[in-house]
């Protein structure tokens, strides 16, 4: 059985048409609000775990970092309901391109290097020489540091990529493995049913935890420059 293991992470097309954007703008609609002054236990959960994320990712942070709050506090549930759509069967999951992880990566992180260079520009030009250096690797500690400043959002884009991607390849290739099982072996069947579903499982947790450290990560990268 000839079989692509990466056609889930083609972008979908409708009439010849690029869908990624329709996608992209369909979980912020599973987001219920409420125009009540009380309102019910998703909305009022829902709540509560946005202002807990928020509360533990602004800590650290200044008054002027702190406005970032609302940006970061959206990054994470987009990533995050984004993640868990691409769970579901014959759904399409847009953080497993790295066109559209770098093109979240890339403008937060370039915001929060320029707002360093505009605010603390010796503090930002500190980082590229470390206080007692050695005069002869000036130089080349000042080309290290520059090209590990530039390869923060290719970390960023890559790590979030490469999660997901992986973790759905897997699911794939188990399902794939029950499901040829099940005409042959129905004990071994269930063994591997049941591997499906603790990996399904920790996909989920997989999902929450990428949308975290991501938005965590943009947060450092915001505290060192403000």
């Amino acid at each position: 059985m000839n079989e692509n293991l990466f056609a889930s992470f083609i972008a979908p097309t409708i009439l010849g048409l690029p869908a990624a954007v329709l996608i992209i703008l369909f979980p912020p609609l599973l987001i219920p609000t409420s125009k009540y002054l009380i309102n019910n236990r998703l909305i009022t959960t829902q709540q509560w775990l946005i202002k807990l994320t928020s509360k533990q990712m602004m800590a650290m942070h200044n008054t002027k970092g702190r406005t970032w709050s609302l940006m970061l506090v959206s990054l994470i549930i987009f990533i995050a309901t984004t993640n868990l759509l691409g769970l579901l069967p014959h759904s399409f999951t847009p953080t497993t391109q790295l066109s559209m992880n770098l093109a979240m990566a890339i403008p937060l992180w370039a915001g929060a290097v320029i707002m360093g260079f505009r605010s603390k520009i010796k503090n930002a030009l500190a980082h590229f020489l470390p206080q007692g250096t050695p005069t002869p690797l000036i130089p080349m500690l000042v080309i290290i540091e520059t090209i590990s400043l530039l390869i923060q959002p290719m970390a960023l884009a890559v790590r979030l990529t490469a999660n997901i991607t992986a973790g759905h390849l897997l699911m794939h290739l188990i399902g794939s493995a029950t499901l040829a099982m099940s005409t042959i072996n129905l004990p071994s069947t269930l063994i591997i049913f049941t591997i499906l579903i603790l990996l399904t499982i920790l996909e989920i947790a997989i999902a929450l935890i990428q949308a975290y450290v991501f938005t965590l990560l943009v947060s450092l990268y915001l505290h060192d420059n403000t």
